[in-house]
């Protein structure tokens, strides 16, 4: 019987010293499942890392990890991401953006009418009410669905990844957000079918966030508030973590307020400036969309800027070059009251379930647009408190869910697992 312990405990040694070894001087596994977040302003993929335990999110194009969502067709074919927008105020009608608004929902007449004043292309919906785009390419009308949309960002996205790691990618793991329903997600997953990838698992936004600041490591319970306001909606989630368990609380948010309702009140601004200056309206397609790429911009770059200066030559009015500083007080005071509306969902949030501000342990800033000063201050004073910022807001969600595809493809160091216990909160609707 001793001897047979002897043998037992010299093959556990030599097995955890193998291990050890390995792990030390054999090269790390090449990630086995990647992490994609396929948002509705930009979309990028990263993945896990054996041994370092680091998050790379990968280059994309041009040197670029996040690429905007968004699609064109042209005669010369179809162009994705920086290459679409560069293109866009020459074939506005062609290239399409906000799938993730439309894909798997259903729209009624009425809300598809509406939401077709906000673009220069075509929507129309079938006789289920689900939305397809209309574009005309060399003469020829396609209906373009939004999951056909999305299976074209998420195929450029693997392409990117095989490309940095030369190696095939077929396993992914998805973010949504957390007020998807089951349809939303079951096309989410048919658009990354289209695009090759093997869906193992979809997790939502704001337990993505959590993840990336390690925040499901922690021993004691944490309540935390994530506050995600993207390109063009705004989704506060209060979640329970602890140990891996993940339990949604409340849900709030508005789905019509992001950074594309805040470069909306600078381009008003600017048409109504053009229009003073000129005595003509703006009215011609590529010299509007040449104006939204340039607020854009601005708005960017207002974010460490003082002052920005718009400069553009508009072809419809006879080629005047049209000048105009924008100073970041400007921007906010244009935006005052769309800035204050980031605060009623968090009210909402707390609301319902009772807790006063200072009961909440941490503040997860997601979204490009919370890097906007004026949204920080906003949150930081109604907390008295600073919200986590230590990772890119437009990185958060994949650095998370790029962890949880490393934690399910087995990559060591194993760490704890997302676990989301099911919930029936429905998300508060702010308008």
């Amino acid at each position: 019987m001793g001897s047979a312990f002897i043998i037992l405990g010299t093959s556990v040694l030599a097995v955890l010293l193998a291990g050890y070894w390995a792990q030390r001087y054999l090269p790390p596994p090449k990630p086995k499942i990647v992490g994609i977040d396929l948002g509705t302003t930009y979309s990028c993929i990263g993945v896990y890392h054996a041994v370092s335990g680091a998050v790379d999110i990968l280059q994309v194009q041009s040197g670029k990890k996040c690429i905007p969502s968004v699609v064109a067709f042209s005669e010369e074919g179809v162009v994705v991401g920086f290459k679409a927008v560069a293109q866009a105020e020459h074939n506005p009608q062609n290239t399409l953006y906000d799938a993730k608004r439309f894909i798997g929902k259903v729209y009624r007449k009425e809300e598809l009418q509406q939401a077709q004043k906000q673009y220069p292309f075509k929507l129309e919906a079938d006789e289920l009410g689900m939305v397809h785009y209309v574009v005309t390419v060399n003469g020829t009308e396609k209906k373009i669905t939004p999951h056909d949309v999305g299976s074209i960002i998420l195929d450029t996205l693997r392409l990117a990844a095989e490309a940095n790691l030369s190696a095939p990618v077929s396993k992914a793991i998805l973010s949504v957000p957390a007020e998807f329903d089951a349809m939303q997600r079951n096309y989410t997953i048919k658009a990354a079918a289209l695009a090759g990838l093997e869906v193992f698992r979809v997790i939502n936004e704001p337990t993505a966030a959590a993840l990336a600041y390690g925040l499901h490591k922690k021993s004691t319970l944490q309540t935390i508030l994530v506050v995600d306001l993207g390109g063009g909606t705004l989704d506060v989630s209060l979640l329970n973590v602890q140990g891996g368990m993940f339990l949604t609380q409340a849900m709030a948010g508005n789905n019509r307020l992001g950074g594309q309702d805040f470069n909306q009140r600078l381009l008003l601004f600017l048409k109504d400036a053009i229009e003073k200056t000129y005595g003509q309206k703006l009215t011609d397609k590529e010299d509007l969309q040449a104006l939204r790429l340039q607020v854009e911009q601005a708005k960017l770059d207002l974010t460490y800027k003082q002052t920005v200066n718009i400069v553009i030559t508009l072809h419809s009015l006879g080629n005047k070059v049209f000048k105009e500083a924008i100073p970041r007080t400007l921007f906010e005071k244009l935006n005052d009251d769309l800035f204050n509306k980031v605060l009623e969902p968090i009210d909402r949030v707390l609301q319902a379930v009772q807790l006063t501000r200072e009961e909440v342990d941490e503040i997860v800033l997601v979204g490009g647009s919370t890097r906007i000063p004026k949204v920080r201050e906003l949150i930081r004073d109604y907390f008295r408190k600073q919200p986590n910022t230590a990772i890119d807001p437009e990185l958060a969600v994949a650095t998370g869910v790029s962890i949880q595809a490393g934690i399910i493809g087995g990559m060591w160091p194993l760490t704890v697992s997302a676990v989301e216990l099911p919930t029936r909160v429905k998300k508060i609707q702010i308008h």
